[in-house]
């Protein structure tokens, strides 16, 4: 009777393993290297705090004047301030795209025996994370606004966080994965990055805008970001435009087509990545 080879009798690793565990690594890698950078931790936080404070103080009494509930604009501004935050990280932290192809590290991943979607769920998810994380350091603080939050509500706010940063992350992604400059990493985000931001009801409503910058606001996905932390952190404001149900569908689509090119755009053998 013939024995069973030995090869049969060793137990086969589950296929997850072979995405989960790189993946996970890369992710890791993403935020050691990130919070090793003190400079660029300070400045994420601290260049929409002076937005956010300058800003604020200084249109606070026309914008109370301007019938917008009575709500000041430090008020309003935080949830603009707070989606700063998340961009200015998510879109950044894919620079690493290019600075670990010059370092010749990205050219080591994608010739090693794992699936190209490895390192989009890595890097994204590592960015998502990085972004996540400066967001909750910046509600600290909502309560000074009179922020009351509930574990559902706080639950929730997190959620939007992270739906926006990981979108935003796979955004960058997109842009820097074809690229191996990081000035042109930076003329195209900056191209894209300040409307993104200005256009998403961060400095002024939806309703006060006129017809076409309305229109503008309409099709910018990063407007039902801020307008669903703005429906969860001031419930009941005059301000808040969009139904938080709305946003939250908006939200959700942007992030699935986000990620969905973001691996589209990794499996393209013709990328720069590949040389």
């Amino acid at each position: 009777m013939a024995k069973p080879s030995q090869a049969s009798s060793v137990p086969l690793a589950p296929a997850s393993a072979g995405v989960l565990l790189p993946a996970i690594s890369l992710w890791w890698r993403e935020v050691v290297r990130f919070y090793r950078q003190r400079a660029r931790v300070v400045g994420v936080i601290a260049s929409p705090l002076l937005f956010w404070i300058v800003i604020g103080s200084g249109f606070g009494s026309s914008f109370r004047s301007s019938g917008a509930g009575g709500q000041h604009y430090l008020d309003f501004f935080y949830p603009g301030a707070l989606t700063m935050i998340v961009l200015f990280t998510a879109i950044f932290t894919m620079m690493s795209v290019i600075e670990d192809r010059k370092e010749g590290f990205l050219l080591s991943v994608l010739v090693a025996p794992v699936s190209r979607s490895v390192i989009v769920l890595g890097k994204v998810l590592g960015g998502a994370t990085l972004a996540t994380l400066q967001g909750l350091v910046f509600l600290v603080f909502a309560p000074a606004l009179g922020v009351r939050f509930t574990f559902a509500g706080f639950g929730t706010t997190v959620l939007v966080i992270f739906m926006m940063s990981f979108s935003l992350t796979a955004l960058g992604f997109i842009i820097a994965w074809p690229m191996d400059s990081t000035q042109a990493f930076h003329a195209i985000i900056n191209l894209f990055l300040i409307p993104l931001w200005l256009l998403s009801g961060s400095l002024f409503p939806l309703s006060g805008a006129s017809m076409w910058i309305r229109l503008l606001m309409r099709v910018n996905p990063l407007t039902y970001g801020t307008e669903a932390l703005r429906s969860l952190l001031f419930p009941g404001s005059a301000a808040t435009d969009l139904p938080l149900g709305a946003n939250f569908a908006v939200l959700g689509l942007f992030t699935l087509v986000m990620f969905a090119l973001s691996f589209v755009v990794a499996s393209r053998r013709s990328t720069k990545a590949a040389a």
